[in-house]
């Protein structure tokens, strides 16, 4: 596999070592294996392909384009040329049954990465307002602006490796649910971001941001954190024949919902209902869009 130069290596760290220079560096200090590409079948792939020659946490690919992009639950990932296709190898160690928090924290830094860093290195309070959507998504104005692909290898009931992939609409044709960034930045007085590779350099440093931020801090200090990022917090969520309010997310990535179910068929007050909680798994439910 060849690498190729339409995204530019020097472009990407010198947007990097201003992201690190405007934030602060010791926050995602991981030392980077930087791969970049034309295209490939998955980045995700071309990861999991250097960590088997040797390579070590903070192996990352970013290519321009995927020919054969995944996304959540095994569904194909539309990666047309004109998006940020990117990968991360990491190390976490920790319970299989955990594995979600992988996705919780990587999500929270990206989403908060790319809500508050392009406004302060260009030294304005615009915020570009991105936000979660359960468990995986990355939304900008009630629309898919990308995803977050989470895989990993088991030993002995633990996670040692794994691989986290994103994906970002940045000038590329998205379907009528899904928003490039560039069509939201057209809009801002200034420009917050100018190039492909400072975005990679954006979502790289939040994505190890929060992924250092759980390892240090733990999944209870993520939670409420990536809850007040959700876009469909308040939004009514039907499930079993009731309304249920969001109310938070376990560290297993369940979505804790209150539902409120009438005690008796003409029940008109809030007195004439009751409240329980239900854990939903992810995956077992679609929010849908426009959020």
């Amino acid at each position: 596999m060849v690498e190729e130069q339409g995204l530019s290596r020097e472009r990407f760290w010198g947007a990097y070592q201003v992201v690190q220079l405007g934030m602060q560096p010791e926050e995602a200090n991981m030392e980077i294996d930087l791969h970049l590409f034309e295209s490939v079948p998955s980045t995700n792939e071309v990861v999991w392909q250097l960590l088997e020659r040797g390579a070590g946490e903070g192996a990352v690919a970013i290519a321009r384009s995927q020919t054969a992009g995944r996304g959540q639950w095994g569904r194909q990932w539309c990666s047309e040329q004109g998006g940020l296709y990117l990968s991360v190898a990491l190390m976490p160690d920790l319970p299989v049954e955990e594995a979600a928090q992988l996705t919780l924290c990587t999500a929270w830094g990206i989403a908060t990465a790319l809500q508050t860093i392009p406004g302060k290195l260009s030294g304005v309070a615009d915020r570009i307002p991105v936000q979660l959507k359960w468990l995986n998504d990355l939304v900008l104005q009630g629309r898919k602006l990308g995803g977050i692909l989470t895989e990993t290898r088991v030993f002995q009931g633990r996670i040692t490796k794994a691989v986290v992939g994103v994906g970002i609409n940045w000038t590329n044709i998205v379907p009528k649910t899904g928003i490039n960034l560039q069509s939201f930045l057209v809009t801002a007085p200034i420009p917050l971001i100018e190039s492909l590779e400072m975005l990679a350099a954006i979502v790289l440093y939040g994505l190890l941001c929060g992924y250092q931020f759980w390892q240090q801090e733990g999944i209870q200090a993520i939670l409420p954190r990536y809850l007040e990022l959700l876009a469909h917090r308040d939004r009514p969520v039907p499930v079993e024949g009731a309304l249920g309010t969001i109310v938070g997310v376990t560290s297993k990535g369940e979505l804790r919902l209150s539902l409120k179910s009438p005690q008796r068929p003409s029940a008109e007050t809030i007195s004439d209902f009751s409240t329980s909680e239900v854990l939903i798994q992810p995956g077992t439910i679609s929010l849908g869009y426009p959020l």
